[in-house]
C-alpha cells in the first residue's frame, strides 16, 4: 500500500517487546509516524487503566481503543469517549450457563468510569477462586453479586485446565449470537462482550472520526483478539510471534515483537 493515513496497533505481544517495554527503535518509528501528522492509534484488549503508561512511552496522546473495541478512550484528554456494555441479567445468566457447561470456570469483570482511573466506579472485579494466567494482576477481590449490580465492558472467564481455544469453542457454541467470544492468550482465558463489539468496531469509529478510510490502514495484531482488526484494515500485518489465527488473517506476516516487527514495516514509509 502506499503511506497509510492511520496506524493502529495492538499493545502485548505486539508493540511491547517480550519484556513489556517500547523499544527505541518502535519509539522512533511512532515518532516519525507522528510527526508526518499520521495519527497512531493503540488498540488493546487492555481496559482503560492499563493504556496511559504505554501510551507515555509511546509519546502518544490520541486515541486508544480499549478492551478489544468495548471502549474508546482518549489519552491526551483522560476521557471515555463512550463504552460498549453488557446488561447485569445477561451476564448473570451467561454465567449460569457456563457453570453447567464448563465445571470449574471462574469469572472476573472489568468496567470502566468517565476516566482511566475513575474512583467513583469499581473497574475491575474478580471472585476468589479467579486467577490471572499471568504473573502480575490485581487480586481477587469480592464476589458474583458484586459483578452484577451495574453493565460491564467485559466479562473474563478463566478455567485451569483447558486451553483459551478450547474454551472459546464451548463459549461461542453455547452463547453464539448473545456476545463476542475472543482471547489474547491461550493460557485458559476468554474474554466476553457485547455482540458484535471487536477491535476493527472500535476502529472504525476512530477512522471515521479522523476522515481516514479503512483501506489507508494499516494494522498490526498477534492474537485471536486481532482477527477482525486485521482483516478490516487496508494492510493487516500480523508478528511472526503471533497465534496461527493471526497469521491466516493478515496480508503479510512481519518479524516478531523481540525483533522490532512493527517498526520494520513502518520503516518503509516513515
Amino acid at each position: 500500500m502506499e503511506r497509510p493515513g492511520l496506524v493502529a496497533s495492538d499493545v502485548d505481544g505486539t508493540l511491547l517487546t517480550p519484556l513489556h517495554g517500547v523499544s527505541p527503535r518502535t519509539a522512533g518509528a511512532i515518532g516519525r509516524v507522528v510527526a508526518a501528522g499520521v495519527p497512531f492509534v493503540l488498540a488493546t484488549g487492555r481496559p482503560p487503566r492499563w493504556v496511559p503508561d504505554i501510551a507515555e512511552a509511546a509519546d502518544l496522546d490520541g486515541y486508544a481503543v480499549c478492551a478489544n473495541g468495548a471502549v474508546l478512550y482518549h489519552l491526551g484528554q483522560d476521557r471515555v469517549i463512550w463504552q460498549r456494555n453488557l446488561d447485569p441479567v445477561l451476564l448473570g445468566d451467561i454465567m449460569g450457563a457456563l457453570d453447567r457447561v464448563l465445571p470449574g470456570v471462574a469469572f472476573a469483570v472489568e468496567r470502566t468510569g468517565a476516566s482511566a482511573f475513575d474512583e467513583t466506579v469499581p473497574q475491575f472485579i474478580a471472585e476468589d477462586s479467579y486467577r490471572h494466567p499471568w504473573p502480575e494482576g490485581p487480586e481477587p477481590n469480592g464476589d458474583r453479586s458484586g459483578m452484577l449490580t451495574r453493565p460491564v465492558v467485559k466479562l473474563l472467564v478463566r478455567h485451569h485446565e483447558m486451553t483459551s481455544e478450547d474454551m472459546a469453542l464451548a463459549v461461542g457454541e453455547l452463547l453464539e449470537g448473545q456476545v463476542d467470544v475472543t482471547f489474547s492468550t491461550s493460557m485458559g482465558l476468554v474474554e466476553l462482550a457485547a455482540p458484535g463489539v471487536t477491535k476493527a468496531t472500535g476502529l472504525a469509529d476512530v477512522a471515521q472520526r479522523l476522515g481516514v478510510a479503512a483501506a489507508d490502514v494499516v494494522a498490526f495484531g498477534d492474537m485471536p483478539n486481532d482477527v477482525e482488526m486485521l482483516s478490516w484494515a487496508g494492510h493487516g500485518v500480523a508478528m511472526a510471534n503471533g497465534h496461527p489465527d493471526a497469521l491466516a488473517a493478515a496480508d503479510e506476516v512481519t518479524g516478531p515483537n523481540s525483533e522490532d516487527g512493527v517498526a520494520m514495516v513502518l520503516e518503509r514509509w516513515f
